[in-house]
Formats: structure tokens, sequence, C-alpha cells
């Protein structure tokens, strides 16, 4: 089934869900530390996105590996959420969450109620990538991943980064450019059609309402006012000092 981002599918603010709205669905963002998660988030939210970023620091440099991402100045400490609704009534939260290896005991907190994850690598650094793909394998979610482009990638084979990344043949690998809205929508749609599928294929009782888009399995679906609350509540921690933050000098 084909989905694209709905042409109605926010208020005239832009803020509000329409009564047409069927389905809330959490989906994580996740990948290893300046992939572009937060780049690929600001490029599909129909919503501001919330972003609990703060500035890396010199007590950073021997804690957080800059190799290949030497630019970056900045570091997500809690997580990114946005959102972007679909056609047939599915609303996709999404909440990216921090790459580093230092802010994993988030993790469990920021996975919960999660129907999958999309995982962005960067081709330059395949090794920094195992350990967010060993987390969201552990944690049972279905994933697609997304091969994020950078102006000085390596050209590989699908086969062989296949192999470097030790993929099941059904998990879908898609190129996309984080900074590109359609080609982030797409690999969002890889995933979405990948837990479509997943679901039907858990038997043909539950193929029909998988069909019409009723992806969501028990828990994993997150209410609009849970979501409203939880980033109310990440917002105040940021700005109360109480959401952990990178080393200062």
């Amino acid at each position: 089934m084909a989905y694209a981002p709905s042409s109605s599918s926010t208020s005239a603010d832009g803020l509000h869900l329409p009564d047409t709205t069927r389905e809330l669905v959490k989906i994580l963002v996740a990948g290893p530390f300046g992939v572009g998660k937060t780049t690929l988030i600001d490029s599909v939210s129909e919503i501001r996105p919330l972003h609990t970023e703060e500035h890396l620091t010199e007590a950073s440099v021997h804690v957080d590996d800059l190799a290949g991402v030497r630019d970056k100045t900045t570091t997500t400490v809690a997580i990114d959420f946005g959102r972007i609704s679909l056609d047939a009534g599915i609303v996709l939260y999404l909440f990216g969450t921090p790459g580093q290896e230092r802010f994993r005991s988030l993790w469990a907190d920021i996975a919960h109620g999660a129907l999958g994850a999309l995982v962005l690598v960067d081709t330059r650094r395949i090794d920094d990538s195992f350990d967010v793909l060993g987390l969201v394998e552990e944690s049972g979610l279905p994933y697609a991943v997304a091969l994020n482009t950078f102006p000085d990638s390596r050209p590989y084979t699908e086969e062989q980064l296949r192999g470097s990344l030790d993929l099941e043949p059904s998990t879908p690998m898609v190129v996309c450019d984080a900074r590109d809205t359609n080609s982030s929508v797409d690999a969002l749609l890889a995933l979405v059609q990948h837990l479509i599928t997943g679901q039907a294929a858990d038997g043909p009782a539950e193929a029909e309402a998988v069909t019409e888009a009723k992806a969501v399995t028990e828990g994993a679906a997150v209410t609009e006012a849970e979501a409203v609350t939880e980033e109310e509540a990440l917002a105040g921690a940021v700005e109360s000092g109480a959401a952990p933050t990178p080393e200062t000098r």
C-alpha cells in the first residue's frame, strides 16, 4: 500500500490534528552520533520540532568521537520530536534518539510504546551503526535502514552494505538525503510499509485492518495527549536543568 503526506493533514494553525485522524503512531528515528537524525526530523515535521540540543564543549572531546563529523557543534541530549501526517488518517510522532553511548540509559524510556524505528546510517562510518542496530534489535522493534548521503560517501553495492550491517533480507534499506523533505518522507514510508507487511503476515484475521492502515499493536500507539504531555515534560526538564546535558568545562 502506498502512502503520501496528507495535503489536508493539519488544521489552519498547523498544530492541531483534524477530525479525520485515525491512528497516532510513535516512531523512533535512531542512529549514531552526527548521522542526521535532527536534520531529518526538521525536514519532515509539520509542526515546529522540539529539540534538546546542547553545545559540544572541550570536556566532551574525550567522550564523543568526532571522526567524520568535525563540523558538528551541538548534540541531542534527550530527544528530538516532530510530527508528520499521512493519508489514511495516520499520524507519525517522530522521536529522535541520542546517538552517544553515554545517553544509552535513556533508550528504554524513549523506545517505550514505539511501533518501529528508522535507523539512519552514514556509509563513511558504518561501524558506528552497530551498537544502535543492536539496541533496536534487542528491543524487538521492526526497523528500516536509511543510508543518509554525504558528498564524500564512498559507493557500495547493496549486497556489500547489507552484508556489513548484517541485515535480514526482509529489512528495508533505502538511500535518503536527510535535508530533503521528499527523500526523508520516502524513507519513513518505507518503514510504514514494512510495518504493514509485517502485521499482515501475522495472520489473516489482522490483514484487513492492516490493509486499512491500522498498523498499531496493543500499547504501541500513543495518544495525542500523551505525546503532548511527554513533549511538555521534556521541554520543562531541559529548561529546569533536570534533563542530562553534555559535560561542561
